[in-house]
């Protein structure tokens, strides 16, 4: 099975979508990863799913990814003293590093790190940016602020703190007990939460010892400000617009987005653009028109993977969603605009590798190649032809299971396992075998092969060899 499209769809696993039946319904749709939410469920009911998809993987013989999102170091209000508290614009609030508060003149702030790095003149966001302050005052465990932006709060309401860096690992004890269990059940991508400098990826990357990719959340004004640094450690980006946007301003999301995505497309990075993009089919069977301007957006800046997270976890219509979001992104990539589009952005080379890879799919175009093969180890020279965004079919053989999951997040690869070929000679009849079982070519059609001499050392793609489909002998049916 190979899609109709080049980006890749991920969607968010939620009660309305968990079971065996809905999660095929929802790879049938298109779903090409399945995300875990770690903020939600229990360890046994994350096991089910996995065994589920992997299930469902077996029956229909094609890679199916899993993504799990740690929750990460999320900031939240104590308990407060009463059910709800209704802050007024102007009005000053102190706020105390306790879990409760004695009475309703101060708030509950139940992280002592907030009060040594935050300081006079920064803002605090409470409840996605809907009640908003600004530090007017600092003391020792003690903060007051002025209310620019007044509405109602209630207990352990999410709290942004936009302009500093706080001193706390990213990984938090639930985080550590998530991943371990992540990892035991052979997830393929860990996303990490609130990233915030390049360093927080050190001691996950040594727990992960590479296990699984490491997807970096950009949500924090921090991590735009090391985005290379991060983008390096990173396996792959996701662009989560949701705490990103409530913590810069709106109107410097979609700059702040084809700025991240053209990033990971010169380093080979996939990247997800993720948070509200068919929101509104949560509770209507049909997107409005922006949603769908701002799906094909994120397909036309570049981006491998467009994900959903309401709309197919908790929605009324996940299935629907899924079949909206592969419509547009069919119609968007079937524009003549699109493939000029992907080619005037293409990267320039940085390395002999991707000098390669990019001769790799001018070549192919060149010589109006069936598909592109690649034979890869690791998955990183599957990654560097995507990056070039090819117009033509790109399929990535590769020994690893594992590895050929990862390539369901990656634009334009469809992966299948190889453990037949031994040598450089034997990869040419095994590519010519794959091309003919899942693109049906004609005889004198012309595949491109890539590999690497010595052959099936991570590393050694140094080779580029044009076979072609043989003729059917004369006595052949």
């Amino acid at each position: 099975m190979i899609r109709k499209r080049r980006a890749k769809i991920v969607a968010t696993v939620g009660p309305a979508s968990a079971s065996p039946f809905m999660l095929r319904n929802l790879f049938n749709a298109g779903v090409d990863t399945f995300r875990l939410n770690f903020s939600h469920g229990e360890h046994d009911i994350h096991a089910g799913v996995i065994a589920a998809i992997r299930t469902l993987e077996k029956e229909v013989g094609v890679p199916i990814g899993i993504l799990q999102d740690l929750q990460g170091p999320k900031i939240r209000l104590g308990r407060l003293k009463g059910e709800a508290r209704i802050l007024d614009r102007h009005e000053r609030v102190c706020f105390l590093p306790t879990e409760t508060v004695s009475d309703n003149i101060c708030l509950p702030l139940p992280h002592p790190e907030i009060f040594d790095a935050v300081e006079v003149g920064h803002r605090m966001f409470i409840d996605d940016g809907r009640v908003r302050l600004k530090v007017v005052e600092k003391s020792e465990g003690r903060l007051e602020a002025e209310v620019l932006e007044g509405g109602r709060i209630s207990d352990r309401k999410g709290v942004n703190l936009p302009d500093c860096v706080l001193d706390l690992s990213v990984l938090t004890e639930k985080d550590r007990a998530d991943l371990d269990f992540g990892l035991a059940h052979g997830v393929d991508w860990v996303a990490l939460s609130f990233v915030q400098k390049a360093s927080d990826l050190d001691e996950i990357t040594r727990i992960i010892d590479g296990r699984a990719g490491l997807i970096s959340k950009i949500e924090k004004p921090s991590a735009l400000d090391e985005i290379e640094a991060i983008c390096q450690k990173s396996d792959a980006i996701m662009v989560a617009r949701g705490d990103l946007g409530v913590e810069i301003p709106p109107e410097d999301v979609p700059a702040r987005q084809k700025e991240i995505i053209a990033l990971c497309r010169r380093t080979c990075r996939p990247v997800i653009v993720a948070t509200q993009m068919l929101e509104s089919m949560t509770a209507s069977p049909a997107p409005t028109r922006a949603e769908a301007s701002d799906v094909a957006t994120a397909i036309y800046d570049g981006a491998d993977a467009v994900m959903l997270s309401a709309e197919s976890a908790t929605g009324a219509y996940p299935t629907e969603t899924v079949e909206v979001m592969d419509r547009i992104i069919r119609s968007t990539e079937g524009h003549t605009f699109y493939d000029s589009a992907m080619a005037a952005s293409r990267a320039p080379c940085d390395s002999d590798t991707d000098s390669i890879a990019d001769s790799a799919a001018s070549l192919a175009t060149a010589i109006s190649a069936k598909c592109i093969m690649a034979y890869s180890i690791s998955g990183v020279t599957g990654m560097r032809i995507a990056a070039r965004r090819p117009s033509l079919p790109l399929i990535v053989m590769t020994r690893s299971a594992e590895i050929s999951r990862r390539m369901a997040l990656v634009w334009g690869a469809r992966s299948v396992l190889e453990s037949t070929a031994d040598d450089y000679d034997s990869i040419v009849e095994t590519a010519r075998m794959h091309c003919e079982r899942l693109l049906a070519p004609e005889p004198g059609d012309k595949i491109l092969i890539l590999s690497g001499v010595p052959f099936g050392k991570i590393g050694s793609t140094n080779n580029i060899r044009v076979a072609t489909i043989p003729q059917l002998p004369p006595n052949a049916a």
